[in-house]
């Protein structure tokens, strides 16, 4: 990878903690926009590739520097896949994860079918009009619980469970969730891609 430094579009702390440790081994140092006071830009679309590429062009734009934007979320069999792109907004305004998570727990109360998974699209753009984007995707999936467990992550992490480590989301230390998450199974392929093109 050619580039030292990259924008994250994004203003989430939970966010940038995780790709700042995903990219350290290649000596890229993630900043986030509000380093460069970039207001967050508008997500309208119904899909996470469209609201990544969006926001990815936007933050480049502004800080003339290659940016990359994830779009990320939950997405639930029994409700059709919400809340997906309105994860973070589940709940509506302002933003909660105390209340997006209230908010699933009343939805799926009379349900049997807890299966879900979380989708994360990234998308990098060296530079605005980057005809080429790179994307990559990754899920993670797993059982919604019926409450709360850990004190760790963020987001819908206290109910996501996953299985083969018998434990949700929010338990698990923060090197194992990179590790198997799917923020880190995007950001693999993402990697490769780069590697592929010899960015």
């Amino acid at each position: 990878m050619m580039f030292t430094k990259l924008v994250l579009a994004s203003n989430n702390p939970g966010k940038l903690r995780e790709f700042a440790a995903l990219f350290a081994p290649y000596h890229i140092e993630v900043l986030p926009q509000s380093a460069f006071d970039v207001p967050e830009a508008e997500e309208p679309h119904v899909t996470f590739v469209e609201n990544a590429l969006a926001k990815a062009r936007h933050t480049s734009r502004l800080t003339g520097l290659p940016a990359m934007a994830d779009d990320s979320g939950l997405c639930v069999e029994a409700l059709g896949g919400a809340p997906g792109v309105y994860s973070a907004r589940y709940a509506g305004e302002p933003k909660s994860d105390e209340r997006n998570n209230d908010k699933l727990l009343a939805d799926l109360a009379d349900e049997t079918d807890r299966r879900a998974h979380y989708c994360c699209v990234l998308v990098l753009v060296r530079h605005p009009d980057d005809p080429q984007p790179v994307i990559a995707e990754g899920e993670w999936h797993g059982e919604i619980l019926r409450e709360r467990r850990g004190a760790g992550g963020f987001g819908y992490d206290p109910l996501f469970f996953v299985p083969s480590l018998n434990c949700s989301s929010a338990e698990l230390a923060p090197e194992v969730k990179n590790a198997i998450s799917h923020r880190y199974l995007a950001f693999r392929r993402l990697a490769e891609r780069l590697e592929q093109l010899r960015v």
